[in-house]
């Protein structure tokens, strides 16, 4: 069922949006993208006639109740967002009284679903690897299809709008869509965006295509990479994977980070790469310091900042950003494209004093875009530059999701996705 075909009229329906929302000490919200990306579908819910039940998780409470991470502090902000009062229930799966009493036109916002283990559907306190583990794992499963029984009896209908949990199969996600029949579950605008996304890239190429994957470590983008391989006509490594590429062939990094048990993937890499005429860009140049402060994300005083070739960074320095010759040859390798994808910064970008790395990255997909190029753009980090930069109304579409849209990217299926097709 597409979402624009469904009359939420007396209906009421339950969304799975992702509000997990970055906040300060203080519990205000520094960033409400987030919010902002799920408007679409909660408007059209209330403007059909319909009442609104959100659900949503925030943090890492691993199963058990966490003031900090409670979504209670966030529901003057939804309000203000969707221009109408929001009722809050205090306990997720115990809101039933709330949600019978919901009338049209009026919304209830869920308590954080990661308070209760049964949402990730992970056994707690049980060793992995034991045949303890295995029973817990077994009334988990029980247990989490029960708490999906009951989030999905507060409601007519179920949207998923959160693609950035689309990769989990968490009570919420994919286990609740058992409850509803095939002609009232669907996904959300958001998601419907993110998916066409993900299709204009990957399943609808235009060439030439360019990725971009950035970051720390090669291990965490090994899959990513090795199924870019087989798509993109090129591809730049960069950020701190690139001391890896460096040491594999016994260059010198000084202390920058590196992989010393993935050298041989690294060179694995640029052999698949070869092997399928893409060509594979990496910084011959790296900018390095020897007096990072990573806590406060400021060079300490008296600290030298270099740029040196990024296999021969001096002992007691640290590559941190692209090089002036790295950032010229990103450039010129993102120009021209018709498809770019980016995933990950060139350098720590967090630093006012390395930024130029990625700028060059987020300026040339800029300027490709204007030209005639669908740029997608995702991961924190990379949504993150592009804000920074001022750049985000000139590339085509930012994701709201860096996990679900690595999988994705990788070839995976997405189960909350998946929940909705079948």
């Amino acid at each position: 069922m597409k979402i624009n075909d469904f009359n939420f009229a007396g209906k009421k329906a339950i969304v799975r949006v992702d509000f997990n929302v970055p906040l300060d000490e203080n519990g205000k919200i520094t960033d409400d993208t987030r919010i902002r990306g799920a408007l679409p579908t909660l408007k059209k819910i209330l403007a059909d006639g319909g009442a609104l039940i959100i659900m949503s998780h925030m943090g890492k409470p691993k199963g058990k109740v966490n003031p900090k991470l409670s979504l209670g502090q966030i529901t003057d902000a939804v309000s203000a967002a969707l221009g109408v009062p929001v009722q809050f229930a205090p306990d997720c799966a115990n809101a039933k009284a709330q949600a019978d009493a919901l009338k049209p036109g009026e919304v209830l916002l869920l308590e954080n679903l990661r308070f209760y283990p049964e949402e990730e559907g992970k056994p707690v306190g049980v060793e992995k690897g034991t045949p303890e583990f295995d029973e817990a794992k077994k009334a988990m499963k029980a247990s989490q299809k029960e708490f999906a029984k009951t989030l999905a009896s507060y409601a007519d209908c179920y949207v998923m709008d959160a693609f950035g949990t689309a990769h989990r199969k968490h009570a919420s996600t994919a286990v609740i869509d058992e409850f509803f029949d095939k002609d009232s579950k669907m996904l959300g605008l958001l998601m419907e965006k993110e998916v066409a996304a993900v299709d204009a890239v990957l399943g609808n190429i235009k060439r030439p295509f360019v990725a971009i994957m950035g970051g720390s470590k090669v291990s965490s983008k090994i899959g990513i990479i090795e199924n870019l391989l087989g798509k993109v006509d090129k591809l730049i490594l960069c950020g701190g994977m690139t001391y890896t590429f460096a040491k594999a062939h016994d260059g010198e990094i000084g202390d920058s980070i590196v992989e010393l048990d993935k050298l041989d993937v690294a060179l694995g890499v640029e052999e698949l790469a070869k092997k399928n005429g893409v060509e594979l860009v990496l910084g011959s140049d790296c900018t390095a310091t020897n007096g990072l402060d990573f806590g406060t994300m400021t060079v300490k005083e008296g600290a030298q900042i270099i740029n040196c070739p990024s296999n021969k960074v001096p002992a007691g320095f640290e590559g941190v950003d692209a090089g002036p010759d790295s950032q010229k040859a990103f450039a010129e390798a993102i120009a021209g494209a018709k498809t770019i994808l980016w995933n990950g910064p060139a350098g720590v970008f967090e630093c006012d004093d390395f930024t130029a790395g990625s700028r060059a990255i987020g300026e040339a997909i800029a300027k490709a875009t204007a030209e005639g190029a669908f740029s997608l753009i995702g991961g924190g980090d990379s949504v993150a530059c592009v804000n920074k930069f001022g750049l985000a109304d000139k590339v085509s579409y930012i994701s709201t999701g860096g996990g679900a849209l690595l999988e994705a990217i990788e070839g995976k299926v997405l189960p909350g996705v998946a929940a909705i097709n079948e």
